[in-house]
């Protein structure tokens, strides 16, 4: 009789190390979210380690005496590797493997091993791997017998796998080429905000935390069918859809990648095209986590990277997401100073999205010209670009011809008066 064997994929397990070198910053927070990323990875943390020094120490990013406690746990957890909360150089990863004897990872490659396994676009791939192949090209110099194991993150993914950094010439030319097809690929996008541009409907960029709801968000309001899971980074690519609204009004929506403490310059850089969405949008929609006790923090991170893409000055309208989860008693916390507008919602529920959709009817209307004319018959083909990007209040047809009354975009009034 044949035997039936049952095959399990072995879950990794981790070790998370952190070094805190001041009191009350915010390490424990920061394991706590890389945690949230290991297992969003595919990996089980099964310890945490965390060193009071004055500074990362240059050459093994903890003391010798915490990386022996750290080699303790490794064998008591039964362990497969660590992982750093901070981005570690070639000589540091080179001495922790020599004196650990085990796979040594970073925040930063675990963020990467996400981002390879969600992009789906030929965009989003071509950014994950340049992003990778420029954080392994950083890596090569004198590592030696560590380029063995530097193609390791979790699980098996990306071009380390493919042992591209044994040759640096060939990573050199490949990331020269992705460069190129990223080129196209930008231009392409330039184009379309190009055609955006010429097209009056407003837009408005859906920015947040990672996990903060906003593709959720998408989905309710147009019926968009992107991912929505309650993970790190469930989405990648951008989304863009047209709402239009209950007075006839359209806006077009756009979901972009979730921002996270310490997100690696690698990534900033690759996914700049991407998240520049912010930037060359009319508005901005805030997406924040009322459940989360790191909200404050994570608003603060996010209004960080909008100042470094040059987005700060849009018109913002912060949405606290999740209510439906909030603890009882601290509704008068939400506050937003930077902000034109704030409302509490639940993208789940749909509780506060009636209020979100008469909100952005105001602001839009805000931004328009209230055009009052009368409309000789044989000129009747304007009207139509009225309705089309204004909110129609009134048509009357007259003897002299037809009365319209409605708020329009400048572009649309200058061509109509």
């Amino acid at each position: 009789m044949e035997e039936l064997f049952q095959m399990e994929e072995v879950r990794e397990r981790v070790i998370l190390v952190g070094v805190s070198t001041q009191e009350g910053d915010d390490t424990e927070d920061s394991l706590e979210e890389l945690a949230e990323l290991v297992a969003t990875a595919g990996a089980e943390a099964v310890g945490c380690v965390i060193q009071n020094r004055e500074a990362v120490h240059p050459g093994t990013y903890v003391g010798t005496g915490k990386l022996q406690e750290i080699r303790e746990l490794l064998w008591e957890t039964d362990a497969t590797g660590i992982v750093c909360d901070d981005e570690l150089t070639p000589a540091q990863l080179r001495n922790m493997e020599d004196v650990l004897d085990t796979k040594i990872m970073d925040r930063t490659l675990i963020i990467l091993d996400i981002f390879a396994a969600r992009a789906s676009t030929s965009e989003g791939k071509i950014q994950v791997e340049l992003a990778q192949l420029r954080y392994r090209l950083s890596r090569l110099a004198g590592l030696g017998k560590s380029l063995s194991r530097l193609g390791g993150g979790i699980g098996t993914r990306g071009p380390g796998e493919k042992k591209l950094e044994t040759d640096r010439r060939f990573v050199k030319n490949r990331i020269a080429q992705l460069n190129r097809e990223l080129r196209d690929v930008r231009r392409h996008r330039d184009l379309t905000r190009e055609q955006r541009k010429k097209n009056p409907t407003k837009s408005a960029a859906i920015v947040g935390y990672t996990n903060a709801g906003k593709s959720t968000l998408l989905n309710v309001l147009t019926a968009a069918g992107v991912l929505s899971e309650d993970k790190l980074f469930a989405t990648l690519d951008p989304t863009t859809r047209k709402l239009t609204l209950d007075s006839g009004q359209e806006i077009l929506l756009t979901d972009t990648v979730g921002f996270i403490r310490k997100l690696p310059h690698h990534l900033i850089e690759a996914f700049r095209s991407t998240l520049e969405e912010a930037k060359y949008a009319d508005y901005i929609i805030h997406m924040v986590d009322v459940s989360n006790p790191q909200m404050e923090k994570q608003m603060h991170i996010v209004y960080e990277t909008l100042d470094s893409l040059e987005a700060g000055d849009k018109k913002v309208i912060t949405l606290f997401n999740k209510i439906d989860r909030q603890e009882s008693g601290t509704e008068q916390l939400l506050r937003d100073g930077r902000a034109e507008r704030t409302l509490r919602i639940s993208a789940r529920t749909g509780e506060g999205l009636s209020k979100l959709r008469a909100l952005l009817e105001e602001m839009l209307r805000e931004d328009k010209k209230l055009l009052e004319k009368v409309f000789r018959y044989e000129d009747a083909g304007q009207i139509q670009l009225v309705r089309r990007f204004g909110e129609l209040l009134t048509e009357e047809y007259q003897e002299d011809g037809i009365y319209v009354k409605a708020y329009v975009p400048e572009e649309i009034y200058q061509k109509v008066w």
